[in-house]
This record gives C-alpha cells, structure tokens and sequence, in this order.
C-alpha cells in the first residue's frame, strides 16, 4: 500500500508534502467504486484506472443524477495508517470537464454512513494541483463535530455530488500536506 506519511517524515522536520496515493501498484485493492444505487438512486458510471506505474490515472465518469433522492458516484479507499496530527490538508492533482467535484473524509464514530467532511474543487480540463486546507472541509450534517483529527481520517473519496451532470474526472497523486 503506497501510505508512506510516517516513512516520508523524517526526525526534526516539519511535515511536507507527502505522497497519499500516486496510482502505481495493486490500485484495485485500495479504492471501491460507490453509485447511490445503494441507496435507491439512478446514478451510473464506474471508475477505472488508465497507465501503470509512475503515470497511472484514476478516473471515475458516470451520470450523476438526483432522481429517485441520489445524486453522487464516487471512488473512495479505506485506510487503517494515520495521517501526522500535524497535517494540513490534502492536495490532488486534478484534470476534469469542468464540473465541481468534492472530497469527501471520513473518521469513526461519524453515526451515519452518509455523514463525511467534504471539500469542493473544480476539475478544469487541463492538469492542476488542488489544495484542500482540512480547515475547508465541512460537515455534511447537523449533529456531526464540525471539525476532525487528521490522525483519525480513515477513509478518502473522490466524488461526483449533488447535481444532474455528466461526471469525468482524473486523477493522477494525492498528497497530505
């Protein structure tokens, strides 16, 4: 598994920029692919993975749609390595149709399956680096913390959300900062 947060940090420096997932090795294993027809919506797409090794691409495409109460198709990967408690954010390099995408985090004992702390980026259609402050990220509902522990996050997805729209987005490494 390419968590390499604890092994990229070295004693008396302060956190950098450390590589989360670059796409390489058993993908697969590590990310599921969720459409809200698990909770009676219509929306469809699927995610795949393009290239091998240093230049492999994530890509999730579908319709999103919001009838019958769905509305998201999304990748995400469950994870058991903490990220540093001294983590700022998350950071994506991104290429899309334009659209708005999210990422949506994680942590245990949110009472829902639903629940997340969610952040928006616009996915041009040329390659960018998108930085998430963890401080961006909200709660999707009432009743949740309105904040996290870095430490505690154990589940990232990329997500098309909350509108009918056609959904392409790629990405290429995700990194904690």
């Amino acid at each position: 598994m390419i968590i390499t947060i604890a092994a990229a940090m070295m004693a008396g420096q302060g956190m950098a920029d450390t590589v989360f997932d670059d796409f390489s090795g058993d993908v697969g294993a590590r990310w599921d692919y969720v459409a809200d027809g698990v909770m009676g919506g219509v929306s469809q797409g699927g995610a795949e993975i393009r290239g091998a090794g240093s230049g492999a691409v994530l890509r999730l495409q579908g319709a999103v749609s919001t009838d019958n109460n769905g509305g998201f198709i999304q990748v995400r990967q469950r994870f058991s390595e903490a990220w540093p408690q001294t983590a700022e954010g998350v950071s994506l390099r991104v290429k899309g149709n334009g659209e708005t995408y999210y990422v949506f985090l994680k942590t245990p004992g949110l009472s829902r399956v639903w629940h997340s702390y969610r952040a928006p980026f616009t996915a041009s259609e040329q390659w960018q680096t998108v930085r998430l402050p963890f401080a961006d990220f909200s709660a999707s509902h009432d009743g949740m913390p309105q904040s996290f522990a870095p430490s505690k996050v154990n589940s990232i997805a990329i997500v098309a959300y909350g509108a009918d729209y056609q959904a392409d987005v790629s990405v290429d490494r995700i990194e904690v900062y």
